[in-house]
Parts: structure tokens; sequence; C-alpha cells
């Protein structure tokens, strides 16, 4: 079978190498590489030197051979490729966050289904995280009952020598919410199984960097549907000292048991990553997830062969979105 064949088209997040990496190991091709910056094009070219880099995106979006267009581009500038390669007959996997305004929500979600083309966001806490598949496996199997609280919490470490000068401008990474809680927006409706969800509040601050003052360094989120409350914070406050880039949690209380997850370190525990925590009535049960398979990959690469809908539900990549960037203004709203 003719493999699935995708180029990257704007390297500005190093979310770009786990995008490319997850379709590698799903056996697609990767056709090309474009880049406006030529040290990230290096950078990129180098990790991958079979790849032919492109001189322009036109190369990727007017080559016929070409199945799929992948990109982390600065934030603000997702959406209008994403039209563009819908448009030009290409189905496209976004890094989050894949649109920074609720206007380009709009006109994305229109040219989807004009085009009918797949617009995927590679949600990568989720989807390439081995311990929330995990928690997937076990709450779709019954495993704590019927999921009614997430709460989730998602610092990151800020590295502000090493960032670009758009990551601290507002309007072009969107704010912290879309930028960071638009994962936890994600998971929370993957677990609840509900189609979206009220915003009941949300904050953002810059509470210790006056320097950057488009930064905002803090925020959270308080979701509700019918059956499901959830609680989502984000920060840029992971301390030098900790071995990873943030301590990633999740928990999930259900009916019938709870899942706490320790995405990313188990601090002071045991050693590794995707450190799952399981309570139900018959005790307390720790599964390593390392081993747990990824399969969002072979999922996108196999919907888009059959124009199926197995990785994400269009509806939920968007309504993911449209929680994070309602809540920001919410937020914004009230600051």
């Amino acid at each position: 079978m003719k493999p699935v064949r995708f180029a990257a088209v704007g390297l500005n997040h190093d979310h770009i190498y786990g995008q490319v990496n997850c379709l590698l190991r799903a056996g697609a091709e990767l056709a090309g590489y474009f880049a406006e910056e030529d040290d990230l094009a290096a950078a990129f070219g180098a990790r991958y030197p079979g790849a032919p880099q492109l001189d322009d995106r036109r190369r990727a979006l007017e080559d016929p051979s070409i199945d799929l267009i992948v990109s982390a581009a600065i934030p603000d500038e997702r959406a209008g490729l994403a039209i563009a390669a819908m448009r030009a007959g290409k189905d496209v996997m976004l890094d989050k966050p894949g649109m920074v305004t609720l206007k380009e929500l709009a006109e994305v979600k229109a040219v989807q289904a004009e085009t009918g083309r797949i617009l995927s966001i590679l949600y990568s806490e989720h989807f390439e995280n081995r311990a929330t598949v995990k928690a997937g496996e076990l709450v779709a199997a019954g495993a704590i009952g019927k999921v009614v609280s997430v709460t989730g919490f998602g610092p990151h470490r800020l590295r502000e020598a090493t960032r670009p000068a758009w990551f601290f401008e507002r309007r072009r990474y969107g704010g912290i919410l879309v930028d960071i809680a638009s994962h936890q927006c994600e998971q929370f409706l993957f677990f609840t199984g509900a189609k979206t969800a009220e915003v009941l509040s949300a904050s953002v601050a810059n509470r210790a960097h006056p320097d950057r003052p488009g930064l905002q360094d803090h925020g959270d989120i308080h979701l509700a549907t019918t059956d499901a409350t959830g609680f989502i914070r984000v920060d840029w406050f992971t301390p030098d000292g900790l071995p990873t880039w943030g301590d990633g949690r999740l928990f999930l209380t259900g009916t019938d048991g709870t899942i706490e997850l320790r995405k990313y370190i188990d601090i002071a525990g045991r050693p590794g990553t995707d450190h799952l925590f399981l309570t139900d009535r018959k005790g307390v049960t720790y599964i390593d997830c390392s081993q747990t398979a990824l399969p969002y990959g072979d999922q996108l690469v196999s919907d888009i062969r059959y124009r199926t809908e197995t990785a994400m539900p269009q509806a939920r990549c968007f309504a993911a979105m449209e929680i994070a960037l309602k809540a920001q203004a919410l937020a914004e709203a009230q600051s």
C-alpha cells in the first residue's frame, strides 16, 4: 500500500519533532520540510537528513503526492496555513493551539466543513503520553465507573533565555489558557465523553515577570457539564531543580474509583515517566504505563486513507479549542 506522505511546514516549536516522529512510527513518509528561519530549517534537516528542504511552502501545498501538512508554526500563523492546506486538498495536523482567536476557529471550522478535509490537533499531553492513553483504556473499560470530575495541572518551565520574541507576545501565542490549557480542555472532554462544557470561571495573571508584560505566567479554568466538573491550572513556574520540564498531573474521579497520573515524573519516588495510580473497591494499584502503545499516529494515517475519525472526532478537536478560547476571553475581560 502506498504510504501516506506528509510535509512539515512551520517549525517554530519543538513539538514539530513529536508530530513528525509519531507519523514516522506509523509508517508515513516525510516528503519535505519548509521554514522561513534558516536556523530552524538547519536543525530540522540535521534531525531528518533524508528529507528534502523546500524553498517555498507552496511546494508542499501544490504537490499532489503529499496527503498531509504538519505544522508547529508560530501559533497565530497556524489557522491561515491550515485553511490554505485544506483548500489545496490536504489534511492537516497542527500543534496546539490550533488557533488563537474565536474568529480563526470559526474560519477553520467553516473551511473544514466546506472541504471535508481532516483538521487534527496533536494534543501531546494526551496522544503522546502513555499514562493518559492507559487512563483512557481503563475508563473505557469501566475501571472507575462514570467520570464525574477531572482535575488537570500543567506546570511548565519557562526557560526564558531560550524563548523567541513571539513567545512573549500575547497576540501571537494566544494567552496561557489557549496555549497550554487547551491540552486539559481536550482531556476533560475525552474522559467525560462530553461534547462541550460551560466555563464557570477563568483567570490569567502575570505574577512574577513585570519585564515581560505580554506574558501570562499563571491561569486557571473551572468547567462544568450536567454530569461532571473540571478544574485546570497551568503556569510557567516549574523550578530549575525539577529534572523535567513540568510535573504534569491528572486526577480523575469516577463513581467507582479514582485515577491519578504523574505523567512526567514521580518526585522522590519511582524513576521514569508515565505513572498511574488506580484506586477502586479492591484497593490501590500502581501501573507502569511506559510500554503502553500510542495509537494516535496509526489511527490518523488510517483516517487519512479511509476518511474515518478514529484518532480524534473532528468535533472534539474543535470543541477543546473553543472552550480554551472562551475561557481566555472571560479571564481577560475580568483582569
